[in-house]
């Protein structure tokens, strides 16, 4: 129920309040490692479908950011599919940078 909520943060049209949250997720991330396998799979989705694209520097960082701590602090196979799927289906940087971070 949290995670539903925080979704909703990931995909605000506010910039701020984007990256606040991006910021945020980066820091519960090395704390609940694993632990966030259950919402995994809506939590890369809202992380990725705006962010990496973002003309914002600050937010396009901060989803980077957020995409190299779930690679460092999570099992490999749980961010396989999403991943996949997220390379496929995205374009330009966002799509690019999927890609890097499969290989």
């Amino acid at each position: 129920q949290i995670f539903d909520a925080f979704k909703s943060r990931l995909h605000d049209s506010n910039s701020k309040v984007n990256q606040v949250a991006l910021e945020a997720m980066h820091k519960m991330i090395p704390l609940l490692k694993d632990n966030l396998s259950p919402v995994i799979n809506m939590l890369i989705p809202a992380t990725v479908d705006n962010n990496l694209n973002s003309k914002n520097p600050g937010v396009y960082a901060a989803a980077t950011n957020v995409i190299q701590a779930l690679c460092q602090h999570l099992d490999n196979s749980l961010l396989l599919q999403p991943f996949c799927t997220k390379a496929q289906f995205l374009n330009g940087k966002a799509k690019q940078d999927m890609t890097e971070t499969l290989a």
